[in-house]
Parts: structure tokens; C-alpha cells; sequence
């Protein structure tokens, strides 16, 4: 299973939500808080092509997205094929 990151904030319910997914999943994921963190936010924004939302959610070295991406792969069935990887 390729590595799993996600940057989050404490009071993101749709970061919540993608690290219930991967719970659910079984997959096991690295959780960079960005909340209190603007040097680590900018870098996650410099990663993500400029997006600032939250979460960001990259699986190996592909870039998700956050919330509605992921869940878009995980209704077309393609999230877990992407998890299975490498």
C-alpha cells in the first residue's frame, strides 16, 4: 500500500470525513496538522498547485485532492485499486 498523507485541520468536518474513509478502509495514513501551522500550510499550498483548502490528500505520489475527489474515486471504484498499489 503506497503512504498515505493528509493535511488537516481540527475543525474540518470533510477531514474528518476522508480520514473515516481510509479507517474504514483499513488504511493506514500520516495526518499533518496545518491548523495552527502557516509555514507548514504554505508548504502544503506550494505541494497542492496553490490550493489552500483543506484537506489536501495525496496517496504515493499522486495528489487526490480532498474530500470530494476522494470520495468521486471511491464511488467509481477506483480508490481502492489506487490504495492497492505499491
Amino acid at each position: 500500500m503506497p503512504g498515505i498523507k493528509i493535511y488537516s485541520t481540527k475543525l474540518c468536518p470533510f477531514c474528518y470525513a476522508a480520514k473515516a474513509l481510509f479507517t474504514k478502509k483499513g488504511a493506514a495514513y500520516e495526518e499533518i496538522d496545518v491548523t495552527f501551522d502557516p509555514g507548514t500550510r504554505a508548504e502544503m499550498s506550494q505541494l497542492a498547485g496553490g490550493l489552500t483548502s483543506v484537506p489536501q490528500i495525496w496517496i504515493g505520489d499522486h495528489h487526490v485532492g480532498g474530500f470530494d475527489q476522494l470520495n468521486a474515486l471511491e464511488a467509481a471504484g477506483e480508490l481502492d485499486p489506487l490504495l492497492a498499489q505499491p
